[in-house]
């Protein structure tokens, strides 16, 4: 067992209200519960030793070395079941080649529960396999002690205020390790066992005995819930798989009590091995959310749309942030708007990238271009009226007059550094989108507003953009005002309408990135060492905008090449299509894993290639952004 796997080895399984995550080799190493954003269980991918894991892995007796696509010991090999989020981690050793099915039941997504359960099914398809089992829950962040009950097939971890239960099902003999659980089970062709583990208060009752029969029922609704799901896919592409799975990926990270999507399904995992750059991502950011949706309303799913424009009225509702703001950039998945950074100096980090915060301290931060990024999502919905209604209608009113007075301010900007406040051109762009999409959909809805102010206000903001936000010796729009940076964040001006993809300032603009932002069809988001961003260290490519890149060739009309770097980003998924933040020098995933950002552009550039390509070709007509 590795005890610090690369993050690109794992998949992902979830119920729409937690998930985790399991690695090549069959470890579960990140899991937290109730919710995505709660203290973990197991942590091993942060801490081997002190974080806790899960693992299942398949014995080679008499043999050293191997693990995944070694040569020696046992060889392995991790697949979805096709359209579903049923992870099969599968071990060829030299006596006969085993699996291990994982997935989380989802039963009543939408109704909040403090009780979920993680399936762990071993089977055996040729010959023979011996199969080690290790459960080393830590509770609270590897924080709390637990106590151990065992009772023949049955475990009990008890923590504070949290108890696992472990039920073996088939010949699977637990025995205790200390406070952890240990076993072993030989398995022959056609032969399997499982164990649940289930995790819930400590005052709710402990789980119900299960049989082979009922995990059988389990696991039929698993693949039906997903396979139903995904069916009312409408993207029918060149690119079907990969875009299924980033829709998959997505919906796992949406907290379907509330329709609030997640950054990312982890925290701490560094964007420099090593580094400092290590956040909490397990949190619903506005601008990554807003996104998100739009990219899933792209495919058709209207519901989740509607479910977090909801949850982003109900913000407004809530009568402002701590900061003063109408918004805050970032909420809990239930909406509260506190989240406290705390430093983890107990855990050593992934492979040493310390320090591990839980929470995020960039919650406070002003970042203007939340609120484009929400216009964006409530103007995007198939019938807005109906789905924010009146009362709705004059609080997103109030934003855009409160915009009005506040657009021309310095602030944080998209990537949140922390080297102080400047006038971000990608800020005022979304500005732009906010007061333009106000301004619309008060004439689409008939609905009254301050047209007048917001129009007025529209226009001063693209006149600035145009004026400070370009760069006559760089010949393109720049990061902020006053600088000669480039921002790949500035990629969305055209899919956001603000300019043409074709307009000669904007074809100006992408030649720049190109020779400098742009290294092999992968996008930098930025130059440290040009803009200083107040944190040490290096960072990849940002995946996002390696997409948003294709998006912008793509509609510039440079479709062979848009092609080629689309193809090419591909190949940086890892084994089963799933992606992280940033990718590294040597193609290595990095960052919190995986990201709704990363995906929701895949979506996105996958949707733009196909548009532009059927065009090319006669089959149809270019939309507009």
């Amino acid at each position: 067992m590795l005890p610090y796997p690369p993050i690109a080895e794992h998949g992902l399984i979830g119920d729409l209200q937690t998930c985790a995550l399991v690695s090549s080799e069959g470890v579960l190493d990140w899991f937290c519960s109730p919710r995505f954003d709660s203290p973990s269980i197991f942590a091993g991918l942060l801490d081997h030793g002190r974080g806790g894991y899960f693992a299942i892995t398949a014995d080679a007796p008499g043999v050293e070395g191997g693990g995944p696509g070694g040569e020696a010991g046992v060889i392995t090999r991790q697949l979805y079941l096709a359209d579903t989020a049923v992870l099969i981690t599968r071990f060829l050793t030299r006596e006969g080649v085993g699996e291990v099915v994982d997935f989380m039941p989802v039963h009543h997504p939408t109704t909040v529960t403090d009780r979920h359960r993680v399936v762990r099914v071993m089977r055996t398809v040729r010959g023979s396999v011996r199969f080690a089992l290790e459960c080393r829950p830590r509770f609270d962040y590897g924080r709390a002690h637990h106590d151990l009950a065992l009772d023949g097939s049955t475990a009990r971890f008890e923590g504070p205020g949290v108890t696992a239960h472990l039920q073996a099902i088939g010949p699977v003999p637990l025995g205790a390790d200390g406070g952890d659980v240990r076993a072993g089970v030989t398995l022959a062709a056609g032969e399997r066992a499982a164990v649940v583990l289930t995790v819930c208060d400590s005052a709710s009752q402990a789980p119900r005995p299960l049989d082979v029969d009922e995990l059988a029922e389990e696991f039929a609704a698993v693949r039906r819930f997903w396979h139903d799901w995904i069916g009312r896919c409408s993207y029918r592409g060149r690119w079907q798989q990969i875009v299924n799975r980033s829709a998959i990926t997505l919906k796992l990270m949406t907290y379907a009590p509330t329709g609030a999507p997640i950054a990312a399904a982890t925290m701490g995992l560094p964007e420099q091995e090593g580094g400092e750059r290590n956040w909490d991502y397990r949190y619903t950011w506005i601008r990554d959310a807003s996104l998100a949706v739009r990219a899933m309303r792209d495919l058709g799913f209207t519901e989740e749309a509607n479910a977090f424009r909801g949850w982003l009225q109900q913000r407004l509702e809530d009568g402002g942030a701590p900061n003063g703001e109408p918004l805050q950039i970032m909420y809990r998945v239930d909406g509260d708007p506190y989240l406290a950074e705390e430093v983890l100096g107990h855990l050593a980090g992934w492979r040493g990238s310390a320090p591990v915060r839980a929470g995020n301290g960039a919650a406070g931060q002003l970042q203007l271009d939340i609120y484009g990024e929400a216009v964006f999502a409530l103007a995007h919905a198939g019938q807005a009226g109906d789905v924010i209604g009146y009362d709705g209608w004059r609080r997103s009113a109030a934003v855009l007059d409160w915009l009005c007075d506040n657009w021309d301010r310095p602030d944080e900007g998209i990537w949140e550094t922390r080297g102080g406040q400047k006038d971000f051109t990608y800020s005022r762009l979304m500005c732009w989108v906010a007061l333009d999409r106000g301004v619309r959909q008060a004439s689409a809805l008939a609905r009254p507003g301050d047209v007048p102010r917001w129009t007025a206000a529209r226009d001063a903001v693209l006149q600035q953009i145009m004026t400070r936000g370009w760069s006559e010796e760089r010949q393109a729009f720049v990061q902020h005002y006053g600088s000669t940076v480039l921002d790949a964040s500035l990629l969305m001006m055209p899919l956001v309408g603000f300019i043409t993809p074709k307009d000669p300032r904007w074809l100006s603009t992408l030649e720049a990135m190109d020779g400098e932002l742009v290294s092999d069809s992968l996008v930098y988001r930025y130059d440290p060492a040009a803009s200083p961003d107040g944190l040490q260290g290096s960072e990849g490519t940002f995946s996002l905008c390696s997409f948003l890149y294709v998006y912008a060739l793509a509609r510039a009309g440079r479709l062979e090449q848009a092609r080629y770097a689309f193809d090419k980003m591909l190949t940086y998924a890892n084994h089963v299509g799933l992606f992280a933040e940033e990718i590294g020098p040597s193609g290595e995933q990095l960052g919190n894993f995986p990201q709704a950002f990363t995906h929701l552009a895949l979506i996105t550039a996958a949707h733009a290639l196909d548009t532009e390509l059927d065009r090319s070709a006669g089959r149809g007509q270019s939309v507009a952004p």
